[in-house]
């Protein structure tokens, strides 16, 4: 890992100010990606959009020299929430019981990648929740396997399968403690 040099993290709880940020740094991480229908740009706006409504919206994103390198975002669901509904097969009710918190999008520019950032914006977003337990889903092929690998390496666990919705290729749902 290299030794990232300092950043600063900020936490927002609406999309009001930060929002040009996120797409900026979207853009950047999912640049292979775009040109196809669910991770283009305005999809990702459109589901941001939606997710900054929800109950527990919260955004951490690293800057670095004042530029945006890095983010994650997540909110609450809850029992019958859409999210453990598409998850196949059904998750225990250990998980689906009480809120949990959902992380549904992050990435880290390249120039950031390896040096421990994505780690630090995921343990702040996750630093002042009060639920149980996180939940993800990834793309298994996303990297080559490396973004699954290295969530299982946070102690994620492979609970499902999830397709979000028909342009998304089909998730792996992961699961862990928050604390």
């Amino acid at each position: 890992m290299t030794t990232a040099p300092a950043i600063e993290l900020r936490t927002f709880t609406t999309l009001d100010t930060v929002r040009g940020d996120l797409l900026d740094v979207y853009a950047d991480v999912r640049a292979p990606l775009l040109h196809l229908p669910n991770y283009a740009v305005t999809a990702f706006g459109e589901r941001l959009d939606r997710h900054g409504t929800e109950p527990g919206f919260t955004a951490v994103l690293a800057y670095a020299d004042g530029r945006p390198v890095g983010f994650a975002y997540g909110n609450t669901i809850e029992h019958g929430d859409r999210y453990w509904q598409r998850t196949s097969p059904a998750p225990a009710e250990t998980y689906t019981e009480r809120p949990t918190m959902s992380l549904k999008e992050g990435g880290v520019r390249l120039a950031w990648r390896k040096t421990g950032t994505a780690r630090h914006i995921h343990d702040a977003l996750l630093a002042a929740r009060d639920e149980p337990f996180v939940t993800l889903m990834v793309n298994p092929a996303a990297g080559d396997g490396k973004v699954h690998a290295l969530y299982e390496s946070w102690g994620y666990e492979d609970i499902g399968q999830s397709q979000p919705s028909p342009a998304s290729p089909v998730l792996t749902v992961m699961i862990r403690v928050i604390r």
